[in-house]
């Protein structure tokens, strides 16, 4: 297919009149075509070119080469060469000549020549054929190159590459984007920053990229590259949304947009290094249109020097994509990352440790060596190394020697000194096994600084380096392993938390119990019901004898029971099934003593525990847990039946000692409970009276209130006479009692004398006749109401006799 021909000029007067005009037209072009043309072929001279050029000025005006597309999506490539003044107005007199590429955008990819090869075609015209314009079937053919030339601008334009290619891409990738304005002297010169910028692009993208090499008035301009000359880019900077202009008349070059463009930095390097082909080559390689990592990678392979952005991206890129170069390029990649650079950060590291475990046993040594080099020695320098490192296989036995002698002084200080991550240390020891450096005698402190780090914060400490040195150095897991269950001896909830966050595990040929039992305990989701079961289950998978090593039955009971004591009842069993003397040596008697003092008052097993704690712990238990021991045994005997006398001075000299309050609870119930019983010993109940204890006195009344008292003072008539003589006796007593009998007699008793019937209330009267005649003549006067106001006053009673507790 012929492409459609424009030929626009300033023509003498005619039959088609005069002034600017197409002047040679291809057929079939519509009109509205022609229309959009004509704004865009027009031509200003510069501003300070001579009024009547010669022949020699006016090869030297600029030449505007300019692709534009249209609103129906097609281009147009035009070439507009001022061709002198005359009759046709103040700017003289221009020639255009356009050609249309009627391909519409998005139907399918652009083929050919880049418009921007058609500079210097000799297929351009500068005057209007007289026969007809030739045919043209593609974009006019390139002119002639020069490298030399190119080669030579590239050089002196190499301050602005970087920053050029990154905005560039910035015009393929978003429609908003700032229009590029190049102020040259030479037209020639902006269409070689073309011819760069259309170089790394993708060729389609290329195809479209509009242009124009000059123009006057740059704001006007809607290409996304606009060629200026110097008088006519002045008041464009400082309008960065709008325009990035680069000015190579001024020596300073623009500063790049945005996060620096490791591709845009690469292609520039590339391009400077007269290796073009580099960027074409690249295209079979890279993913994505800008993908710094392979261009990069074929750039150091090409010996082609990179700052540490492009050498990471180098290695990154190669790690994924070990097939794409061959052995030779790979290997001069290898070599090339491997050199000493002063630049080098810790992302360039990594990246070069990816690659290095990607080759590792893929590649040979050979090429694999100057990566192991590299993350070695890094490794040293800064005492961080990879979760990733090489195998011994990785290195020749030349290099791994030669290597071994020159880190072994820096290997050995880094493992001495604080490590800043508990990874580090772990790391330098599996460089030291690579290299074949012996460093045995530093082996205890790391083990014991890791040990330590992977209790306090288990997640964090067991990295990947780690699970990988632990793996690959048995010497160290041994260690580690050794401390650790020393370290869950005395901590046995750290040891849980450790096999419950990581996936470290003892393995069965690792004899240590109480790491075994941490790590059983772990498994365990929920707590035990049985927790005696769960004791007795850590205690069989410790697979040592507690009786050998006691010291297991404390970190059991301490993962059974997290640090707390037992249950009175859990703790009577585990005593019973054990015996004193491991628990003796195993220092776990306090949390059985614990576990009896420490129970809720009333609790009977732990009554039952305290006579055999004090008979089997008589040595250890301490001063001031015995009282309570010793209230619960009073509270078991009284119960019993076997307590002997003296209980309530017992009990208060006992109370007097401080003991803890379920112990103390305990007892005063069950001596009230005694005190409240029809055979009590009447000392007993003296002593009770007279002690004046307010606490002691409150237990009796809470006693009197229980439902057993209550039921039998209704059901048992000589019980109720019994109870109505004690709390009517002894009104000279102290306050306490005062206060204690009147609230028996008021809210206790008199509720169950008013509910018994008339022959229930006679026996009652009849019960108290047989203990004394005064006693029924009493009852009955304290029956009658307001009746025991007065026989107060007549035993002497001072107080007014509000109600209390039960006493």
């Amino acid at each position: 297919m012929n492409l459609a021909q424009l030929h626009y000029t300033s023509a003498p007067p005619g039959p088609d009149g005069s002034g600017f005009r197409f002047t040679a037209v291809s057929p079939g072009v519509p009109a509205a075509l022609l229309r959009e043309a004509e704004q865009l072929i027009g031509y200003e001279p510069p501003r300070d070119a001579p009024p009547r050029p010669g022949p020699k000025e006016l090869a030297a005006f600029p030449q505007a080469l300019s692709l534009n597309v249209l609103a129906d999506g097609s281009r147009l490539l035009a070439r507009s060469v001022y061709t002198g003044a005359d009759y046709s107005g103040r700017w003289g007199n221009f020639h255009a000549h356009a050609v249309h590429l009627p391909q519409p955008a998005g139907s399918g990819p652009a083929v050919g020549e880049l418009p921007i090869t058609a500079w210097g075609s000799p297929q351009w015209a500068a005057a209007t054929p007289e026969a007809g314009a030739p045919v043209l079937a593609a974009v006019p053919a390139p002119g002639r190159l020069d490298r030399a030339a190119l080669a030579s601008f590239v050089a002196a334009r190499g301050p602005w590459l970087a920053a050029f290619f990154a905005d560039v891409r910035r015009l393929g990738e978003d429609p908003d984007a700032p229009q590029i304005v190049l102020v040259e002297a030479d037209s020639e010169a902006v269409a070689r920053w073309i011819m760069l910028a259309c170089s790394v692009l993708p060729h389609q993208r290329g195809q479209w990229l509009t242009f124009t090499t000059y123009t006057r008035r740059p704001q006007l301009a809607r290409q996304q590259i606009v060629g200026v000359m110097p008088e006519d880019g002045l008041g464009l900077a400082g309008q960065e949304h709008r325009y990035r202009v680069y000015d190579a008349t001024r020596a300073t070059a623009p500063t790049a947009a945005g996060e620096p463009d490791v591709w845009a930095d690469t292609a520039a390097r590339v391009w400077q290094a007269q290796r073009q082909d580099l960027v074409a080559e690249v295209r079979r390689l890279a993913a994505g249109p800008y993908d710094a990592g392979p261009l990069a990678a074929l750039a150091l392979a090409a010996d082609i020097a990179l700052p540490s952005p492009g050498r990471t991206a180098a290695a990154d890129w190669a790690a994924g994509h070990r097939d794409a170069l061959d052995g030779v390029r790979l290997h001069a990649l290898a070599r090339a990352l491997g050199r000493p650079a002063g630049d080098r950060d810790p992302a360039e590291v990594a990246a070069a440790g990816r690659l290095l475990a990607a080759l590792d046993g893929w590649a040979p040594p050979t090429v694999c060596e100057p990566l192991v080099a590299l993350t070695l020695t890094e490794a040293v320098r800064t005492g961080a190394p990879p979760a990733a490192l090489p195998t011994a296989g990785a290195l020749g036995a030349a290099v791994r020697g030669r290597l071994a002698a020159e880190l072994e002084p820096g290997l050995r200080a880094a493992l001495g000194g604080p490590a800043a991550e508990p990874a580090h240390p772990a790391g330098l020891l599996r460089v030291a096994s690579v290299l074949g450096v012996d460093v045995s005698d530093l082996l205890p402190g790391t083990a014991r600084q890791l040990a330590l780090a992977l209790l306090t914060d288990p997640e964090r400490a067991y990295g990947a380096g780690v699970r990988a040195a632990l793996a690959e150095l048995p010497g160290l897991r041994a260690l580690v392993l050794d401390r650790l269950d020393a370290l869950a001896a005395g901590d046995p909830a750290a040891g849980r938390r450790l096999f419950e966050r990581t996936a470290l595990r003892p393995t069965a040929a690792d004899a240590r119990p109480h790491l075994r039992m941490c790590a059983e305990a772990a498994a365990s989701a929920a707590p035990a019901p049985d927790r005696v079961g769960a004791l007795n289950t850590l205690l069989a998978h410790s697979g040592v004898s507690l009786y050998a090593e006691p010291l297991v039955l404390r970190t059991a009971m301490r993962l059974v029971w997290d640090g707390d004591p037992p249950g009175a009842g859990e703790a009577g069993l585990v005593l019973m099934a054990t015996g004193a003397q491991v628990h003796r040596e195993a220092g776990t008697w306090e949390l059985l003593v614990q576990a009896a003092v420490r129970a809720p008052a009333g609790d009977t097993e732990a009554a039952e525990l305290a006579p055999e704690l004090l008979g089997q712990f008589q040595e250890e238990v301490p001063a001031r847990l015995r009282p309570s021991l010793l209230l619960l045994e009073l509270a078991l005997n009284l119960r019993s039946g076997s307590a002997g006398g003296g209980w309530v001075r017992q009990a208060l000299d006992l109370r007097s000692l401080d003991p803890e309050p379920g112990p103390r609870e305990s007892a005063y119930a069950a001596l009230c409970a005694r005190l409240l019983a029809g055979d009590r010993p009447d000392s007993e109940l003296r002593a009770l009276i007279e002690s004046n204890d307010a606490e002691l006195l409150a237990a009796y009344r809470a006693a009197a209130r229980t439902p057993a008292v209550r039921d039998r003072l209704r059901l048992d008539p000589g019980y109720a006479a019994d109870c109505f003589t004690v709390w009517s006796s002894q009104p000279q007593a102290g306050p306490a009692w005062q206060e204690a009998r009147t609230d028996l007699l008021d809210e206790v008793l008199r509720p169950a004398v008013r509910s018994l019937a008339a022959a229930e209330l006679a026996e009652l009267e009849q019960s108290l006749a047989r203990l004394g005649g005064r006693w029924a003549d009493e009852f009955r006067g304290w029956q009658r109401p307001g009746a025991f106001g007065r026989l107060r006053e007549r035993f002497g009673g001072r107080r007014s006799g509000g109600a209390g507790n039960g006493g």
